[in-house]
């Protein structure tokens, strides 16, 4: 892939672009008029950016972990110094099973992917747009972040993370020409599941939304400056609910979702 350094197109940076929602938050860029420089932890990013590229994007990719701060500044160096119009900041790690049987290292990797190293990234990316007065910022963070996640406690708690620090950076940016918008989805057809070893519990084995339409939401929200969006009615009345419910009854709601086994009750 082509480093995009002399295109006159404006450049958007995506991170978790090898799949799921990044891969088509990546094409949808490309269909609009954007360069790519993308990233993600898994080889398949090489085949996403020859997808960006086939559609007409200048496609720069790089397979980096994003967990760690030397991953974000391999991102930035490809990034080249170019200004970047619109950083979609997707990468994101889940984990199921109780807390007190997870490998605390693969805990510690989603709380640095999910939010570390995404902050790490935004503040670098942030900082250069608002010098120039203009940029776009696409956050993912999930309508997890408003329950408590009973077998899925890190990861839930990391998503509580990302959707405060995302309305709060939005808020200090009011005014510089720098808008953050935070997609909201539910669980969507992307191998998350999988890869969190979850697809023995019901929210793993039931059908999930489309990451293509939480793609297109999540990007027209962006493009119009919006602060925040929830994919999808059913999230919509989800997070609605959520936030009257209490914490304690929210926790057990959410046991019967992603306790394991839970698909075969």
């Amino acid at each position: 892939m082509t480093t995009p350094t002399t295109s006159s197109r404006p450049l958007a940076v995506v991170t978790g672009a090898s799949s799921g929602i990044g891969y088509e938050l990546g094409k949808l860029c490309a269909q609009e008029g954007f360069d790519l420089v993308v990233a993600a932890d898994r080889p398949e990013i090489e085949k996403a950016a020859a997808d960006f590229q086939a559609l007409g994007a200048v496609t720069a990719a790089l397979q980096v972990d994003l967990s760690k701060t030397e991953g974000v500044d391999a991102l930035l160096e490809k990034v080249g110094g170019r200004p970047v119009t619109a950083l979609l900041a997707n990468a994101g790690h889940g984990l199921g099973k109780g807390f007190l049987d997870q490998d605390f290292a693969e805990a510690r990797h989603v709380v640095d992917t999910n939010i570390t190293g995404t902050i790490y990234l935004l503040q670098k990316i942030g900082r250069e747009m608002r010098a120039r007065g203009e940029g776009k910022i696409l956050v993912t963070g999930s309508i997890a972040g408003f329950i408590p996640g009973t077998y899925q406690a890190v990861y839930n708690g990391t998503k509580a993370f990302i959707d405060s620090f995302a309305f709060a950076l939005r808020a200090e940016l009011k005014g510089s020409g720098v808008s953050v918008t935070c997609l909201m989805p539910g669980a969507t057809e992307t191998d998350f599941f999988e890869r969190a070893d979850m697809l023995d519990t019901k929210v793993g084995a039931e059908k999930k939304d489309d990451p293509a339409e939480v793609a297109r939401t999540g990007f027209d929200a962006m493009m119009r400056g919006e602060g925040d969006v929830v994919s999808g009615w059913m999230n919509k009345l989800q997070s609605a609910i959520a936030l009257i419910t209490p914490a304690g009854l929210a926790a057990e709601q959410h046991r019967k979702m992603a306790e394991p086994g839970s698909a075969r009750k």
